[in-house]
């Protein structure tokens, strides 16, 4: 069985869980089937992987036109494949011509919905509209769905009420613990300009309006003096939404000390370093199929605190692992609280009671490392992903 995954991200090129993901699952599928990789960007040097850049006539186009070029070329190039394997909107395109043209059955994973993230208007203009069409099309004619969370699965239904119930499967994401583990250095935490001895609330992910990073740094101002924040934040989808972060974390500077921010993306064993250095991690996403940043600071031994909102749930045992944030959300797609003060305290309060009991939130973490180990290991994920691969041919 050949399957050909495409993907806009992909080593060297990730900037998202889903690109953690898809190189992760590649490498665990190729144990057992031929996996042909077509992938977003400049050329790479590994076997079975092709690269695609955007057409040169599309290079000054809105960004989905510019997919829908890169799209059409990969859909050309599948040809002799058993099945197609697309991840995000980006590939939806090509996985469903690919399905169309050469007449074979196309799996999506889902990592995320255009429904409910309304917010893409300010990177995307128009072009949201047209990101929506694909994945709405791509999803009605796939032959299977597969959802990172059975929160996921319940939104996609949610979003795509056409679909039949027995094409969508859930297929969580997955960590891998000889990669992320925890690592000590001390050293490299004070070039950081992390003090190890604080104790460390600390918070890695993309500046997007879902991950809440506004919400965290008006939490923060609340949290008792002596607690370091630590943002691992860049990749901002829009000037806009980096602004309004810019302006949250240099007020915060100015009324406490110990607030780090590491704009740029650091290797896995520095990230996997600051991790470990975590008295507790903190997802404080209004959106969130999964969250597969929880388990890698899970992998590190670091609590976490995460908000009770998409698959977050199915990540954190709470109590046993760290700690859910209740939030009331609106259901318009765009996952606002519907009483952002009232979020913003809850975060701050419980963030403020797992770092006050340091023992307790190592015992977390230890519990953490062993949930991840047991419950999302990718030899189990891939075997899953095969048994619905071979259920379509």
């Amino acid at each position: 069985m050949r399957v050909d995954l495409i993907t806009r991200e992909y080593p060297p090129e990730v900037y998202g869980g889903a690109g953690v993901h898809v190189s992760e699952l590649v490498r665990a599928l190729r144990l057992d089937i031929d996996v042909v990789v077509r992938a977003f960007g400049k050329q790479r040097n590994e076997a079975q992987v092709f690269s695609y850049e955007v057409p040169p006539g599309l290079a000054k186009a809105n960004p989905t036109l510019a997919t829908l070029g890169v799209d059409l070329e990969i859909a050309q190039d599948v040809a002799g494949a058993d099945l197609v394997h697309s991840h995000t909107w980006y590939a939806n395109a090509a996985g469903h011509l690919a399905q169309l043209l050469h007449g074979i059955p196309h799996v999506v994973t889902a990592h995320s919905l255009e429904p409910l993230r309304p917010w893409k208007t300010e990177q995307l203009g128009g072009g949201y509209r047209i990101s929506s069409w694909i994945e709405r099309g791509a999803f009605t004619a796939a032959d299977a769905v597969i959802a990172v969370s059975h929160g996921m699965r319940h939104d996609i239904l949610r979003s795509y009420p056409a679909l039949d119930e027995a094409k969508v499967f859930v297929v969580h994401n997955g960590i891998d613990l000889e990669s992320w583990h925890p690592v000590e250095d001390d050293a490299l935490l004070r070039v950081l300009g992390i003090d190890p001895d604080r104790p460390t609330v600390v918070f890695v992910g993309r500046i997007t309006r879902q991950k809440g990073l506004p919400y965290l740094l008006r939490a923060a101002a609340l949290l008792p003096e002596e607690v370091q924040l630590v943002l691992c934040a860049g990749a901002p989808d829009t000037a806009e939404i980096m602004a309004e972060v810019r302006t949250g974390v240099a007020e915060l500077q100015r009324t406490r000390t110990g607030v780090v921010w590491i704009e740029e993306m650091l290797s896995r064993h520095d990230l996997s370093a600051v991790l470990t250095a975590a008295t507790t991690f903190v997802c404080p996403s209004i959106y969130e199929p999964l969250g597969i940043v929880n388990l890698e600071a899970m992998a590190c031994g670091a609590a976490v605190v995460g908000t009770a909102t998409g698959g977050i749930p199915e990540v954190i045992d709470d109590g046993v692992t760290g700690r859910l944030v209740p939030i009331a959300q609106a259901q318009d797609g765009t996952g606002t609280p519907l009483d952002p003060e009232r979020f913003i305290a809850d975060l701050a309060w419980t963030l403020t009671e797992v770092v006050s009991d340091p023992q307790s939130a190592r015992r977390m973490g230890e519990a953490g490392r062993i949930r991840a180990a047991r419950d999302f290991g990718w030899d189990r994920i891939s075997k899953r992903t095969q048994e619905i691969y071979r259920s379509l041919l």
